[in-house]
C-alpha cells in the first residue's frame, strides 16, 4: 500500500457515495443539489511494523471532485490546504449549510494553513475527545484525580464516571461537568466574556496538532452555541481528529515528531486508558458504523461491528456528523475520522443519525483496507 493509492481509494469511495444526490428535507425531499463537506483520513498500520500509511480526502461544495491532504514531516500537518472555521449567523444558527446559501457572500474566517480553501465544518460530539484529554492532562498533572468525587447538576460521581458517559452515549451533561471542572481548576479561564486561558491551545500547539480548537467554553460549564461557544470556536479537522486517537492507541507505533524525535507523551498511560476504555465501550454505532442502527428499516452495514473492534467517538446534530477511531480486525489494524455537513438532516428515520451512506461509506472504506492492508 502506498499513500497515493490510499488517497485515490478514498477518493473513490466519497465519490461513489454520490453525496450531492442526497433527498434534503428543506428542499422538499429534492436532491441537495451540491457535495455537502466531508474531510476523511484513515492511517494504517501494516503486518510487519512497517511504517504508517496515511491519507486525508476533502470535499465541499467548492471542491466537489476532492482535494488530496499533502502532510508536513512525513505524517504531520496538513500543510497544502487553507482551513476556515465554521461560522454562525446573528440568531446563532449554522447557515452556511442551509440551501440557499452562497459562500461567496459569508466571511470564514481564516483558520489555519494555506492553498485551497476548505471550510471545516462543526464536529459535533466528536468535540468531546478534546476535552477527555484535557481533563486526563489534568490528572497527569496532579490537579484531578479520575477517583476525585465531583458534583454537578445534584449528583456527585467519580471524574472517570463523568467521562465515561460523556465518551460511550456522549452525555451533554458530563461534558458541561468536565469543562466547569476544567475552569475550575485552572486549565481554561474566561472572564468579561474573553477567554484569557486556555491549556489546551497550549498542549494541541506542542503537539503538532493545529486542526483542534476547544474555545471560549465558559465556567459554568457552557460549551454550545448558545454559551458564546460552539460553531465557529470549537473546531477539528478529520487530520488531526485522527491524530489525536493516534496518541491513545497503545497498540500503534508513537509518532514522530518533524524532526525525527517523538513529542511529548499527550497522556500518562493510566489516564490514557481510562479514556481508551471508554471508547472500547461505545454504545452510538450509527455513523461509520451502524450496529445500533440494525434493527431499523433499510438498515446499511457499515465497519462492521463485529467482527471488527471500533473503539470511537461519534458526534451528531442537525447539519454535522463526525465520527473517529480505532480499528482492529484480524491483522487489520488502522485509525480513522470523518467530520460531515452530513447531519440528522439526512437521515431516512428518526432514530438515525445521518443519512445510510455515511455507514455505507465505513463499509466501503473497511473493506478496501481488508483487501489491500
Amino acid at each position: 500500500m502506498t499513500p497515493d493509492a490510499l488517497a485515490q481509494a478514498l477518493r473513490a469511495a466519497v465519490l461513489a457515495r454520490c453525496f450531492e444526490a442526497l433527498p434534503d428535507p428543506l428542499q422538499g425531499g429534492a436532491p441537495l443539489g451540491w457535495h455537502p463537506s466531508v474531510d476523511l483520513a484513515v492511517l494504517v498500520f501494516p503486518r510487519g511494523g512497517a511504517a504508517p500509511v496515511g491519507a486525508n480526502v476533502l470535499f465541499s461544495r467548492e471542491h466537489p471532485q476532492g482535494l488530496v491532504a499533502r502532510f508536513a514531516d512525513g505524517l504531520g500537518a496538513v500543510d497544502n490546504i487553507a482551513f476556515a472555521a465554521d461560522v454562525r449567523d446573528a440568531n446563532g444558527d449554522s447557515h452556511a449549510w442551509l440551501p440557499g446559501a452562497d459562500w461567496s457572500r459569508i466571511a470564514f474566517p481564516a483558520w489555519f494553513g494555506r492553498g485551497p480553501r476548505f471550510v471545516a465544518p462543526y464536529p459535533a460530539s466528536l468535540l468531546k475527545m478534546m476535552v477527555a484529554v484535557g481533563v486526563g492532562r489534568l490528572v497527569d498533572d496532579g490537579r484531578s484525580g479520575w477517583a476525585l468525587p465531583l458534583a454537578w447538576g445534584g449528583q456527585t460521581r467519580p471524574v472517570a464516571d463523568w467521562l465515561y458517559d460523556m465518551i460511550t452515549v456522549s452525555s451533554n451533561e458530563a461534558t458541561s461537568a468536565l469543562v466547569a471542572h476544567l475552569h475550575e481548576r485552572g486549565a481554561l479561564r474566561r472572564e468579561g466574556g474573553r477567554e484569557v486561558r486556555n491549556e489546551l491551545r497550549e498542549l494541541f500547539a506542542a503537539q503538532g496538532l493545529p486542526g483542534l480548537a476547544l474555545a471560549n467554553t465558559r465556567p459554568d460549564g457552557g460549551w454550545g452555541n448558545a454559551a458564546g461557544s460552539g460553531v465557529g470556536q470549537i473546531q477539528m479537522t478529520a487530520w488531526d481528529a485522527l491524530r489525536l486517537m493516534w496518541r491513545l492507541d497503545a497498540d500503534a507505533p508513537p509518532p514522530a515528531a518533524g524532526a525525527g524525535q517523538p513529542p511529548a507523551a499527550l497522556l500518562s498511560p493510566g489516564s490514557r486508558a481510562v479514556i481508551r476504555r471508554a471508547l472500547d465501550e461505545q454504545r452510538l454505532h450509527h455513523n461509520l458504523s451502524s450496529e445500533s442502527l440494525r434493527a431499523l428499516p433499510g438498515w446499511v452495514p457499515g465497519i462492521p461491528t463485529p467482527p471488527a473492534r471500533f473503539a470511537h467517538k461519534t458526534g451528531n446534530t442537525e447539519n454535522y456528523a463526525s465520527d473517529a477511531g480505532i480499528v482492529h480486525d484480524g491483522p487489520l489494524h488502522y485509525l480513522i475520522a470523518v467530520t460531515t455537513s452530513i447531519g440528522r438532516r439526512y437521515a431516512p428515520h428518526p432514530e438515525a443519525a445521518t443519512s445510510w451512506q455515511l455507514p455505507a461509506l465505513g463499509g466501503a472504506v473497511h473493506g478496501w483496507l481488508k483487501a489491500n492492508g
